[in-house]
């Protein structure tokens, strides 16, 4: 049964919400105007530290570099809820909010989540509602969503800064989410459909290659006969992954993409390195396996024409997302009461639009959501990719999640414990943390 002064709390927290909407929209707009990437968003966590502190939260800082975490204890003891946002932006340079020397920018409105999470936290910390949780909020802010600067992110490995490259793999191996039993976050979107919010559905998973070329150099007028091109041998090899692709699946929702990071270092010589950084995506882990093994082959091949060799860097990267059927749809029934009965749209369990994230990680281990608003326009890690609407992407997140916790943990949580209950993690941490670190591989292929 649902505590009949609920209905109470919710008001109460919504007040509380409406009187702030100006400043957590400015936070938001603040994070906007100082991009930056992962791991590095030291401004960023600064002023989200300050805004917490501010509230009166005892902030844990330095957590994967650039993580923090503050917890807000209720009255009585129970399960903890994270509530989620991520610091960093992108390399989107022709962005109209990029950083000129960085070139990063919030091109996937990021910043919105500091606005609704410093939302939750304003309205929760009131001693009214704080009294009324049987159970405590953990607010995690955590670095380094994007997978990008695979390179850069090895050196940190290697050079025992981290071991895992995205921000929740790595604050899952070190215990921050040790104390937590379920987590929730918005996400900002342009293409979720008409109504403000959307839930559901799933991502698809990934892992990433570090392919490093070796052939030998020499000059490319005078002597070219005496080199062995390391570039020609990645566009081989690329042209080989195009070939590929009417083999891939539809169901299994493939995508295979890269770069060239390094391709040569001057115009007159044929290229001796040549680096290239590939993406393998698919609906799972498993879906991604055979995938990949062919798109290995693929390097070699190109290695193996031009007589070069090549090492293949496996760097792990995400899961796929699985979403708590009760949690959700808790949120859908508090954003139709708080936001009218048309202002959600519940996506099929298994529809995934291609892209990826570490919560998909964090779902392999405990109950989440990951509605998103749909708030934004253009397209998302685009040029043109704005929040048109903050009330949408920080104000409306904020009341419903505020309101879905309200609901877990009252009535001496009964409605967490049976997403507790009835929830079967796919892999324990220790689980995780073990399968993760044995998707890093290297093997090196020399065909001479």
């Amino acid at each position: 049964m649902i505590p009949s002064d609920l209905a109470e709390f919710r008001a109460f927290a919504l007040r509380s919400i409406d009187t702030a909407t100006r400043y957590l929209i400015s936070t938001a707009k603040t994070a906007y105007s100082t991009p930056e990437t992962g791991f590095n968003e030291y401004k960023t966590a600064m002023f989200v530290q300050t805004q917490l502190q501010a509230l009166g939260f005892v902030v844990e800082t330095g957590i994967a570099r650039t993580g923090m975490k503050a917890v807000l204890r209720g009255a009585k003891p129970g399960p903890t809820i994270a509530i989620i946002a991520e610091l960093d932006a992108l390399r989107v340079p022709e962005h109209p909010g990029a950083d000129p020397e960085t070139g990063a920018a919030h091109a996937c409105g990021h910043h919105a989540q500091i606005g609704s999470l410093l939302g939750v936290a304003t309205a929760l910390s009131a001693p009214e509602l704080k009294n009324a949780l049987s159970g405590n909020v953990a607010f995690i802010i955590t670095p380094a969503e994007e997978f990008i600067d695979i390179q850069d992110r090895l050196g940190l490995k290697n050079a025992g800064e981290l071991e895992f490259l995205s921000g929740k793999q790595e604050m899952i191996r070190l215990g921050t989410f040790d104390d937590v039993d379920m987590a929730m976050m918005v996400h900002t979107s342009a293409i979720n459909g008409s109504s403000g919010l959307s839930i559901g559905g799933t991502s698809n998973a990934h892992v990433s290659h570090q392919v490093r070329y070796i052939g030998r150099s020499s000059h490319a007028g005078g002597a070219p006969d005496q080199g062995i091109n390391a570039l020609q041998a990645a566009m081989l090899a690329n042209a080989a992954i195009n070939a590929q692709r009417e083999t891939f699946r539809e169901s299994d929702v493939v995508r295979v993409h890269g770069i060239i990071t390094g391709g040569g270092s001057s115009v007159n010589a044929v290229p001796g390195e040549v680096l290239y950084e590939g993406r393998v995506r698919a609906k799972s882990v498993e879906a991604i396996n055979p995938i990949a093994e062919r798109v290995i082959r693929c390097y070699r091949a190109g290695a193996l024409a031009m007589g070069a060799s090549v090492e293949v860097q496996t760097v792990a990267g995400y899961h796929s997302l699985r979403q708590n059927p009760l949690m959700q749809k808790l949120f859908i029934g508090n954003a139709e009461l708080i936001l009218g009965r048309d202002s959600i749209n519940v996506v099929p369990y298994d529809q995934t639009h291609g892209g990826s994230t570490d919560m998909g990680d964090l779902s392999t281990i405990m109950p989440v959501i990951h509605p998103y608003a749909n708030s934004a326009s253009g397209i998302g890690h685009g040029h043109d990719y704005l929040i048109e609407d903050y009330d949408r992407a920080v104000v409306a997140p904020a009341k419903v999640m505020t309101a879905t916790v309200l609901e877990l943990l009252g009535d001496n949580a009964q409605l967490s414990r049976k997403v507790i209950e009835n929830h079967e993690p796919a892999m324990t941490k220790q689980q995780y943390v073990s399968f993760q670190r044995d998707r890093f591989t290297k093997d090196t292929y020399d065909p001479t």
